[in-house]
């Protein structure tokens, strides 16, 4: 017999639903601060649905969409929950808008302070031979 959609779900069960290994709910868990499953004695973890909702999200920005845990962790920062939730249901994920690209006195003075880091690290590399 099925759970019903309000149910608790175990590890296995969640893991099964959002075709994953248990042990990456439990490294997910390590990474995302936001990720925290009811747990009961003897540390068996229950996942609420609305737990799964967001996973199913981080794993659709993880593996479909290619985002590291650090974007997921950015998007989350940024945009809360509800953009995780959003992404596990098949809406994009929104970004912040891309910076304007550099105007040519900025993209003279970063080739400069290039450079200037080769050079240094050319003396350091100097140092550390001789």
């Amino acid at each position: 017999m099925a759970k019903g959609p309000d149910a608790f779900r175990t590890i296995s069960e969640a893991a099964d639903e959002l075709h994953v290994p248990q042990h990456v709910l439990r490294f997910w868990e390590t990474k995302f601060t936001f990720i925290k499953p009811m747990k009961r004695a003897g540390g068996r973890r229950f996942y609420r649905p609305s737990d799964i909702s967001v996973l199913r999200g981080v794993r659709h920005l993880l593996h479909d969409e290619g985002y590291t845990i650090k974007g997921v962790q950015k998007l989350h920062r940024e945009q809360g929950i509800k953009c995780l939730v959003a992404a596990g249901q098949g809406e994009a994920a929104t970004q912040p808008a891309p910076a304007p690209a550099a105007s040519r006195g900025d993209k003279t003075a970063l080739l400069e302070a290039l450079r200037d880091l080769e050079s240094a690290k050319a003396r350091l590399d100097g140092l550390l031979k001789g």
